[in-house]
């Protein structure tokens, strides 16, 4: 186990033309579940890549417990990598792929014997010891990959490349929850990419929220569902996203196409910027509440999704089953106050409640 800094770490794949990743400064707590999360492209792999030494980064230095590893290649940095697709030697069986980065590192026979039946017990694997990996269905070839990676006790990280892709979907959330098990039990830093926010926040200590090459947040699942820093946040995290409205803001008097939202919390706020408010806090009732004409209800069995419309816009609240309203209704509707979110140039700059409720 080990902390890991990266300081002013980005880079570059055609000369500092574009930069797939963009500067990071972190520092990694040892001991901790991580992930990357963000679409295809926002440099998630890249940033992986660099921490584990396939690439030197463009500009910075990486440290490990104060010891600078920027130059240092993969197999002197103490840091095991699961990729996407299963890496393994379908010369040996199971057994032997496990023992592989064990007998590497000289350990004694016994420990080696330990070592490999506790992570064969894990990810369910007990049964298939003695058979190559060829001979095995895809996804359960990629948990061998996966018990290769954590077979070592020793490692500083494990490094995890969207490895549960190939995976059978009723198979991932049994997988996710022994991962998490055995981060608790060996305490070791989990760094783990993917584009999946059902993993990522089932998953992490913390996540880092990744557009574009950059990290626009990092915080638990909790923080970005429901303090996000960045519109991007409210727009990838949870389903339905964060609505927006472009709307006026006056001595923080907050209009959209006329029409009364509120007041912002940073007094005498002037300006063309975005309000942002989840499903979850658009509420029926309340004489504060704005007026929206309910254009479609959705019952999607534990919920029910409206379609409300507010000027020219369409607004989605999402409430419990039992709340009764009817298509073509108009009723009042409250956003949250602490949960309806001004942003300015696409990062969080105030909160909105009702007009003469200032917070």
């Amino acid at each position: 186990m080990a902390e890991i800094v990266l300081d002013n770490v980005a880079h570059s794949y055609d000369g500092g033309v574009t930069y797939a990743l963009k500067k990071i400064d972190m520092t990694w707590q040892d001991g901790k579940a991580y992930a990357l999360l963000g679409p295809s492209g926002c440099g998630k792999t890249t940033l992986l890549n660099i921490m584990s030494g396939i690439i030197k980064p463009s500009q910075g230095r990486i440290y490990m417990d104060g010891v600078d590893i920027t130059d240092k290649p993969t197999e002197d940095r103490n840091i095991a990598q699961v990729f996407q697709f299963p890496v393994l030697y379908d010369s040996m069986t199971v057994r032997k792929n496990l023992e592989f980065p064990l007998k590497n590192r000289k350990l004694p026979a016994d420990e080696i014997h330990r070592r490999v039946e506790e992570i064969a017990v894990l990810l369910g694997l007990e049964n298939d010891l003695d058979i190559r990996p060829g001979k095995l269905r895809s996804d359960l070839q990629q948990i061998v990959s996966l018990g290769r990676g954590l077979v070592r006790s020793d490692v500083a990280a494990v490094l995890f490349d969207e490895p549960l892709t190939v995976i059978d979907q009723n198979f991932k959330w049994t997988l996710r929850n022994r991962l998490k098990r055995l981060h608790l039990q060996t305490g070791v830093t989990l760094v783990y990419v993917t584009h999946d926010q059902t993993e990522a926040l089932t998953f992490a200590d913390d996540v880092l929220l990744m557009k574009d090459g950059e990290v626009v947040q990092t915080g638990s699942a909790e923080d970005l569902f429901l303090a996000p820093e960045h519109e991007f946040a409210g727009y990838f995290i949870g389903s339905p996203g964060m609505n927006f409205l472009d709307v006026d803001v006056t001595q923080s008097l907050v209009t959209f196409q006329g029409i009364e939202l509120g007041m912002a919390s940073e007094a005498g706020l002037t300006g063309s910027l975005r309000v942002g408010v989840r499903p979850e806090f658009v509420l029926p009732g309340g004489k504060d509440g704005v007026p929206m004409k309910v254009q479609k209800v959705e019952n999607r069995g534990g919920f029910q999704l409206l379609k409300l419309g507010l000027g020219d816009q369409i607004i989605i609240s999402k409430v419990e089953s039992d709340v009764v309203v009817n298509e073509g209704e108009t009723h009042n509707f409250v956003f949250v106050p602490e949960r309806t979110f001004l942003f300015d140039d696409k990062v969080k700059r105030a909160t909105v409640a009702p007009a003469g409720k200032r917070r």
